[in-house]
């Protein structure tokens, strides 16, 4: 006699069920209307500027917006892209309906503030540029710096919009913005790195993190495995054990300089495995929970991780058949204390932190 089968019958899709489902998409798609504008930049900050203090100014920020949250180094790359002449993405904005805004006939950005406002504070000399890798000598420059005819020109840079109709309600405007910030899930540093500069060094990244004894030594969630936070945990650790004292706070620069530099040049990829190999080793040896803070734990703070892998490989430099007369400090006050999340891109921190596991082990 056959199995049943557990699989469920597939819906059967009726003539009504289509003509249900067309009139839906339809009516939908009347509320959805739009318009394509383009302005230059000193006109899309004018309309951002103007009546701001009053709350009254053309380009209106809702409250389901985030704040500035784009750091320096972000916010440089986007102005590099505007000089490049490199496409910029649509700003979305919704012409809101007169009951909502007494007719003053503003433009809420839907998706576009962190461009808009680093537009603004560009121009106001607010933002000094930093990180650029394609137009390196622009690094440290203030719109101030730029020359008249630059400015001029980089002022009738046009950006476009996508204007939403007043017929999009207030429904309509919050959901266009979560399909726009949640439509697609954002690489992570060490997946852009991949794509940006492949090489010889990413793919020995790539070969050590999967070492059985760093994987069970550093335990990572399935998730971060996925994300290649294992590739990323290596690229840490011989960044800061070749240049720790050199340290900048903007991690991702420093990281990226490393690879960088390391994919471009010839490496003698052996002496990397002996160096990471000879690391674990003693982390197998002396540290009974490894690099996790607890047997049991799936995820180690990176922090946590840079400074026992390269506090060890410091120590082992001196001292190669180095036996810790003991490893007590892990628990200690000061070690916990520099190894919270605070201030890790500090430098004295990156530096204290690393050196203390140092010193405690050769005493």
């Amino acid at each position: 006699m056959p199995k049943a089968s557990n699989t469920p019958p597939e819906p059967e899709i009726t003539d009504e069920h289509r003509e249900a489902a067309e009139e839906e998409i339809r009516e939908k798609q009347k509320i959805v209307d739009y318009d394509t504008k383009e302005y230059p930049v000193e006109v899309l900050v004018q309309k951002y500027r103007e009546g701001l203090d009053e709350d009254i100014n053309e380009l209106y920020i809702p409250d389901y917006q985030r704040d500035m949250i784009w750091p320096d180094d972000h916010q440089s790359k986007f102005i590099e892209s505007i000089f490049l002449g490199l496409p910029i993405p649509y700003i979305f904005v919704a012409d809101l309906r007169p009951e909502e805004e007494e007719d003053l006939a503003r433009l809420e950005i839907v998706d576009g503030t962190q461009r808009i406002r680093t537009l603004d504070r560009f121009l106001k000399n607010e933002l000094r540029l930093c990180g650029l890798k394609k137009l390196e000598n622009l690094n440290d420059f203030k719109f101030s710096d730029l020359s008249l005819a630059r400015q001029r020109r980089f002022n009738r840079a046009t950006i476009r919009m996508i204007v939403l109709t007043d017929k999009a309600d207030e429904e309509v405007r919050r959901d266009l913005f979560e399909r726009i910030n949640t439509g697609s899930i954002a690489l992570n540093d060490m997946e852009k790195r991949r794509g940006i500069s492949p090489g010889p060094f990413v793919k020995l990244l790539e070969e050590l993190a999967k070492e059985p004894k760093f994987v069970k030594l550093c335990p990572l969630s399935e998730a971060s495995r996925r994300s290649r936070e294992p590739e990323e945990f290596v690229l840490r650790f011989f960044a800061y054990l070749d240049n720790y004292k050199n340290f900048d706070r903007y991690v991702n620069v420093f990281l990226n300089e490393y690879l960088e530099t390391h994919n471009n040049s010839k490496i003698d990829k052996d002496v990397f495995r002996h160096t990471f190999h000879t690391m674990l080793d003693f982390v197998d040896k002396y540290f009974p929970n490894g690099f996790a803070k607890a047997k049991g734990h799936v995820r180690t703070p990176r922090i946590r991780f840079e400074a026992i892998s390269v506090g060890v490989a410091l120590a082992l430099r001196e001292k190669n058949d180095l036996e810790p007369s003991s490893i007590d400090w892990l628990d200690s006050k000061e070690f916990k204390e520099y190894t919270t999340s605070d201030a890790s891109n500090s430098k004295p921190k990156v530096i204290r932190r690393i050196e203390y596991v140092r010193d405690q082990l050769l005493n």
